[in-house]
């Protein structure tokens, strides 16, 4: 009988250590976890386009397919002499595919007959070049062809930065060193500091204009202005010293 209960005072010391180090094993797994803080960095630059690009179309309306061919033929030439007066050479033109298509004429209750009224033609032209005030300035300027009787539509110029890779790089060291100026000032108080990194996760980047405070789950990437501001964001958990 008292091996019996030797026994079972056995058996239950080894449930109550074994009880002991899975609690010890919690306790100091959730002080490691605890011993860490986690600090968003961030930096930013200010940038110049170095490329632009100006989609613009020739329109025009006639009676057939064939005059309204006719006569973009005539303006087409004029259009180029206008960039090559503004310093565009051949190389920074390109003349896109012609598209049209018919509008038919309405009887007099409104409904579509398939009578034709007259052809629509838009001839698409797109020019690049490295000089984007040149690009802003034609995008409007063009619009004075009007006064030789060419109808221009005109897109809005798109501008980019051709280093864009590489600066992302550098943004994110320094917003990596930012974050951990950031980790330290919040530490000093308790007399500690930021140790190791444990995790670095990136955040989008926001591409915008110079002076917008515009930012976006998804990213932003502006193509609107010239002067851009690109921003980058890391979050970061250190361990605390």
């Amino acid at each position: 009988m008292l091996e019996k209960l030797a026994k079972l005072q056995l058996i239950w010391l080894a449930v109550i250590l074994a009880l002991g180090f899975v609690v010890s094993a919690k306790v100091f797994t959730s002080a490691t976890s605890k011993d860490s803080i986690y600090v968003t960095g961030s930096a930013f630059k200010i940038v110049k386009s170095d490329s632009a690009r100006l989609e613009f179309n020739i329109n025009l309306r006639k009676p057939t397919k064939t005059a309204a061919y006719n006569e973009v033929k005539k303006q087409i030439p004029v259009v180029i002499e206008f960039l090559h007066q503004k310093g565009l050479t051949d190389e920074n033109i390109e003349q896109k595919a012609a598209n049209g298509y018919y509008s038919y004429r309405y009887d007099a209750r409104g409904n579509n007959t398939n009578e034709i009224a007259y052809y629509n033609y838009s001839q698409p032209f797109v020019i690049k070049s490295d000089d984007v005030n040149k690009i802003k300035d034609i995008s409007v300027d063009i619009q004075s062809l009007t006064d030789k009787d060419i109808d221009i539509s005109v897109y809005s110029p798109e501008y980019f930065y051709s280093n864009l890779s590489d600066l992302k790089v550098e943004l994110l060291k320094e917003a990596t060193a930012d974050a951990k100026q950031r980790a330290s000032a919040m530490l000093k108080a308790t007399h500690n500091r930021p140790g190791k990194i444990q995790s670095v996760q990136m955040g989008v980047f926001q591409i915008t204009p110079a002076d917008s405070t515009n930012v976006s789950d998804m990213g932003i990437s502006d193509t609107t202005t010239i002067d851009k501001k690109v921003t980058s964001v890391a979050n970061i958990r250190f361990q605390i010293k």
